[in-house]
């Protein structure tokens, strides 16, 4: 039975994909109703701050040590922008999303003529300068205290009820996924793969590889921050954490254990990263890193595509769960159309 589902379903992609989104969207807009409104929330932050990183991992080609930066910055921004005007949190949110686009324009001009783990140490060197001055900068970041008591102003709702402030944030959540959507799928989007698979051979082509690059990681700092100006006002504070590099190896482990490349697989990490981390600390377990870290591995021996990068391949493949699987590479969710540089 098994088996003719997966054989029905390679035969229908289209129904298979509206039905896909459809259960997507009934599972974002019922969340709320099964779990803790404000874990839901960080979920939304988290899955949204893990798709803009594979926007930049899996269909860049670019590994980021230090996306943290980008996060931190903008949840530092929205906490100054909320707490010094009464402006709705909508327009907090959106400033210390351009403030993280800004940082990351610098940034990006520096690192994306490296690639490999040049890249990868240049970005989290620059990530670390990010935390030490939000450490030592105390009169406006608040240093070890962070910023406290960050307001959710939105005239005509009451956002302090987390139920209600979870369907607030929801729109911007989705308009943000809906982005990186579009522009995987964009010409765009189909430059930047192919600069990821031979950037000598785009080069050839005309195209300007490094503008490429330094476009889609100031649109993943952009994306990256609008999730961090969430999370801050969700939590009504920002600290150094959100700048710490573990927050940098956090987002790589949700991306990875969702599958590089399959943009939507990030959004499972990310959801099972959070929710595993919030039923540990409610049990009373401590060392949650060590638990995370160990079902990661798992994962990645279990799924070397990640868990939605596995899914997507049995289905494109017809295998079933018992068939040996061979070296995996990576798949990605526009793989099932004409691979070519625009003209």
């Amino acid at each position: 039975m098994i088996v003719a589902l997966i054989g029905a379903l390679r035969r229908y992609p289209a129904a298979v994909r509206w039905g896909l989104l459809a259960a997507g969207l009934l599972a974002a807009f019922g969340l709320p109703w099964v779990l803790y409104p404000p874990v839901a929330a960080d979920i939304l932050c988290w899955g949204l701050f893990a798709v803009a990183f594979d926007l930049l991992l899996g269909h860049a080609g670019l590994l980021s040590f230090g996306h943290a930066a980008f996060w931190g910055t903008s949840a530092y921004a929205t906490g100054l922008i909320a707490l010094h005007s009464e402006l709705p949190f909508y327009v907090a949110v959106l400033g210390g999303a351009a403030a993280a686009a800004l940082l990351a324009a610098p940034i990006g001009f520096l690192t994306v003529r490296r690639s490999g783990i040049y890249f990868a140490m240049v970005t989290l060197a620059f990530a670390q300068m990010v935390y030490f001055t939000a450490n030592q900068w105390e009169d406006v970041t608040g240093g070890e205290n962070g910023l406290q008591g960050i307001p959710r102003n939105l005239p005509g709702i009451d956002p302090t009820d987390s139920f209600v402030f979870y369907y607030a944030i929801l729109p911007v959540v989705l308009l943000g996924l809906g982005a990186a959507w579009r522009i995987v799928r964009s010409p765009f989007g189909r430059v930047v793969a192919a600069v990821r698979e031979n950037p000598d051979r785009v080069r050839a082509l005309g195209y300007p590889v490094d503008r490429y690059k330094l476009v889609v990681f100031v649109v993943s700092a952009f994306l990256s921050g609008l999730a961090g100006g969430l999370y801050a006002v969700n939590h009504g504070f920002a600290s150094l954490q959100e700048v710490y590099w573990t927050t940098s190896g956090k987002v790589v482990v949700m991306t990875v254990l969702g599958g590089i490349g399959t943009l939507w697989g990030s959004l499972i990490g990310a959801a099972a990263v959070v929710r595993l981390e919030d039923w540990l600390s409610t049990a009373g377990f401590e060392e949650t890193g060590l638990v995370t870290g160990g079902v990661f591995i798992v994962a990645v021996l279990v799924f070397r595509r990640g868990v939605w990068g596995t899914l997507a391949h049995m289905l494109r493949s017809g295998r079933t769960p018992g068939t040996p699987e061979p070296e995996p590479h990576l798949q990605h969710d526009h793989d099932d159309t004409a691979q070519r540089v625009p003209s």
